[in-house]
C-alpha cells in the first residue's frame, strides 16, 4: 500500500528524515511541522513535499507527524534562540568551575524549552555526569551534551573554503562524502600538511565531488616522471594537467614545452613515479 511520506531537517541534523505524511499530503516545502524524535519533540523544516512510496519500509516504521507549527510555535522558538548565547555563557562557567576538558561551541533550544543541547569538542573521553547534575539546577529543560568530531564541528562553526567560499558542509551538505588523500594525489594537489586538508583537518570534501572526472581522465594523461615521444623527440613529463589533458615535457636541452595529450606517446614509466603511487596507497590506507 503507496504511503505519503515527507522529508524534514531537523535542527542541527543534515541529514534529510522521512516520516509518514498521512493527513499532510499538502505541506509544502519550507512549512514547519512537530515531529517525535528519539530525544524530545522537535520543529522540523520540510525539505522533500509529501511523495508516495511504493512500499511501507519494515523497519524502522516511519514516525506520524504531530502537527503543523503554529506561529506561537515558531514565535517561542525564535525567544529561545536569542537565550541560547546567554545559556552557553552559562554552561562554560559551569565546565569552568568543574575543570573539565571540553571546549564548548554552542547551545541550542527545542521548539518549546524543554530540551537544550549543548555541543563541545575535546580530546577524549569526557566524564561529565556532575556536570550535567549542576545544569540540570540552573536550566529549567532536560540538558545533553553532545561531543561532536573535527567535521561536525566545522559544521557547527562554519567559516570559508580555501576557494574562498562557504564551506560545503555548512552550506549545503547533507551527508559527508567519503575524501581521501589518495584522491588528492590523483588530483596531482600538493600533500604538504595544509593543501589538501579542510578546516576541520581532514581531507577537502570536494575532493570526492571531480573524483570521478580524474580517474577517467588519468589514464589518458601520462604521469609525471614518464618518458614520452614527441615531435620534437624525446622527453620527460615534469608536470601535467589532467583536466585540460596536456603534459609539460622537459628535453635533454632544458627546453619545457607543452603538448595535448594526443600530441604525445608515452614510452615508460619511472621507477619514481612507481614509488610516488605506492606512496599516496599507503597513506590512504592510512586515512
Amino acid at each position: 500500500m503507496a504511503v505519503p511520506v515527507v522529508g524534514v531537517r531537523i535542527k542541527r541534523v543534515p541529514q534529510v528524515v522521512y516520516y509518514d505524511a498521512a493527513g499532510f499530503e499538502d505541506l509544502a516545502i519550507n512549512e514547519f511541522i512537530i515531529v517525535d524524535t528519539d530525544k524530545c519533540r522537535e520543529a522540523a523544516r520540510v525539505i522533500v513535499p509529501p511523495a508516495h512510496l511504493q512500499s511501507f519500509p519494515a523497519e524502522p516504521q516511519l514516525r506520524p507527524i504531530i502537527r503543523r507549527a503554529t506561529a506561537f510555535d515558531l514565535s517561542q522558538w525564535q525567544q529561545l534562540r536569542l537565550q541560547q548565547a546567554q545559556a552557553l555563557a552559562q554552561c562554560r562557567e559551569q565546565v569552568a568551575k568543574h575543570d573539565l576538558p571540553m571546549r564548548l561551541l554552542e547551545a541550542e533550544y527545542n521548539f518549546d524549552g524543554s530540551h537544550l543541547t549543548f555541543y563541545f569538542v575535546a580530546d577524549g573521553r569526557v566524564d561529565f555526569r556532575a556536570l550535567v547534575k549542576d545544569l540540570a539546577i540552573v536550566f529549567p529543560a532536560r540538558v545533553e551534551l553532545w561531543q561532536i568530531g573535527p567535521r561536525d564541528r566545522a559544521k557547527l562553526v562554519g567559516g570559508l573554503s580555501p576557494c574562498g567560499r562557504e564551506i560545503c558542509c555548512e552550506r549545503f551538505l547533507g551527508e559527508f562524502p567519503k575524501a581521501t588523500i589518495k584522491m588528492a594525489k590523483d588530483q596531482d594537489m600538493p600533500l604538504g600538511p595544509n593543501a589538501a586538508t579542510g578546516l576541520c583537518g581532514r581531507p577537502l570534501c570536494c575532493l570526492a565531488y571531480e573524483q570521478s572526472v580524474y580517474q577517467a581522465a588519468k589514464g589518458r594523461v601520462p604521469r609525471v616522471g614518464e618518458t614520452v615521444t614527441t615531435e620534437r623527440g624525446p622527453g620527460r613529463v615534469v608536470a601535467r594537467n589532467v583536466l585540460k589533458e596536456n603534459v609539460t615535457v622537459l628535453f635533454e636541452d632544458g627546453a619545457n614545452v607543452t603538448f595535448q595529450v594526443a600530441q604525445v606517446q608515452s614510452v615508460k614509466l619511472s621507477a619514481r613515479s612507481n614509488a610516488d603511487d605506492a606512496e599516496a596507497e599507503e597513506e590512504a590506507e592510512a586515512q
